[in-house]
């Protein structure tokens, strides 16, 4: 027989219908716990004691009679759901077909709980079934209830205490489940980062590498900036840098594929034109829109590096500093649109003498667009120019250089920057 539910319930004004009147606050404290139950028992409910609370206050009840109802009821201030299993599949299953209920209603008899479960995944869940089925009732909690009870056995403190114990398990499963997505996330992100800052592949070259990425403050993980630099067999080192327009999972994937698409076509003897022509190909193909670019520069050294072939995709130019010279902006005139913008758009490889000694810095906008201050004023290239210059009066050089003036670049904007900063070094010492 089934068992009768409490029909006795405070019906919120939403609920009845009736004319808006003063709130009770003795009556409905906010702190109160709501149940809703789940039963189709016609012959009226389960009386049960009045159910309260941890700090004694009345446990507020509403009644459903099917998963159509019970749906409707099933509203965020609902903290536990009390599901009958003698509640019959069939008209329960809202949206499956009647071939799919009848398919279900041959299991193990827990498909109405499965159907809760789908439709109050954020809620915790008791499941109500007689001392001969304990089996299913054990079913029941390894299919995902917080907890099972005895028709015979149930009374208004094991109820009370039942409901308390659901929504604190239900709770810490939340709190693990989100544990566990974040370690895969933080996963995610390792996997992401060997792809947009990889190893550089320098062996034989006396050029020194040295590299720093830092996110912007509205993330703490990786963006879409990347870099990479390889040495091809004739003895020229290849170095690049780009920025993928956005900041989300698409755009940092996209980095990634970009990055390995540039290091696998330099290795396969591409520059200049063909090699950013060919890399447009690939983010059309797979960006996830149309609206999608990203921004590139490429260098390539000779094997006696002492001069460089320099393309930019709509990138800001590098920076090269000289002993006893300031350091400059490379020529940046005649230089091509971002990746993605114009079809079949052209690159002009310009060819640039270094000298003996030289360091050449690659970098994103991410540094040049912080703010200076409180006003709207941006540091720019000109005052990036400048901040690296008095560096260099300082003696600062590879990493100490880079980690100098991402720092101050963060100071002078009052804060973490906005946008990710990605900016390498390449420097030579004639021997």
């Amino acid at each position: 027989m089934a068992v009768p539910v409490p029909r006795q319930r405070e019906i919120p004004v939403a609920e009845s219908g009736a004319a808006a009147a003063p709130p009770v606050t003795a009556t409905a404290p906010p702190a109160s716990l709501t149940l809703l139950v789940i039963e189709d028992d016609p012959a009226g409910g389960l009386t049960v004691p009045e159910i309260l609370d941890a700090d004694g206050h009345r446990i507020r009840l509403r009644s459903a009679r099917n998963l159509t109802e019970a749906a409707r009821l099933l509203t965020p201030d609902v903290h536990c759901v009390l599901l009958d299993l003698g509640l019959t599949p069939s008209g329960t299953a809202t949206g499956a077909s009647a071939a799919s209920a009848a398919a279900d209603a041959e299991d193990d008899g827990l498909t109405v709980l499965r159907q809760v479960l789908r439709i109050a995944p954020r809620h915790a869940v008791l499941v109500l079934t007689s001392e001969a089925d304990a089996d299913r009732a054990a079913e029941a909690v390894r299919v995902g209830a917080q907890d099972f009870l005895f028709r015979d056995e149930l009374d208004g403190r094991l109820l009370s205490r039942a409901i308390r114990y659901a929504v604190e398990r239900k709770r810490a499963d939340t709190a693990q489940y989100k544990l566990a997505e974040s370690k895969l996330r933080a996963q995610e992100n390792a996997r992401l980062e060997r792809g947009l800052l990889p190893t550089p592949l320098l062996e034989g070259s006396d050029l020194r590498f040295a590299a720093r990425y830092r996110p912007g403050r509205s993330r703490a993980l990786l963006g879409g900036d990347f870099y990479d630099a390889v040495r091809t067999p004739d003895g020229t080192v290849h170095a690049m840098i780009g920025d993928v327009c956005g900041h989300g999972p698409d755009e940092a994937a996209l980095g990634v594929e970009l990055r390995i698409a540039w290091r696998a076509l330099t290795l396969a003897g591409l520059c200049g034109d063909d090699l950013l022509a060919t890399l447009q190909e690939v983010l059309e193909v797979e960006r996830p829109c149309e609206e999608i670019f990203a921004t590139l520069c490429t260098v390539d050294i000779s094997p006696d590096g002492r001069r460089a072939g320099l393309c930019l995709a709509g990138h800001p130019a590098p920076l090269i500093s000289r002993p006893g010279r300031r350091a400059q902006l490379l020529p940046y005139e005649n230089s091509g649109p971002a990746l993605g913008l114009l079809p079949r758009a052209r690159w002009p490889r310009r060819q640039v003498d270094l000298g003996g000694t030289w360091s050449l810095m690659l970098y994103t906008d991410g540094l040049i667009e912080g703010r200076i201050g409180d006003g709207r004023e941006r540091l720019g290239q000109d005052g990036m120019v400048e901040m690296i210059n008095r560096h260099l009066e300082r003696g600062l050089t590879g990493e100490g250089l880079l980690e100098a003036s991402v720092t101050e670049a963060r100071r002078l904007n009052g804060g973490e920057l906005t946008d990710d900063v990605a900016v390498v070094l390449l420097s030579r010492a004639a021997g």
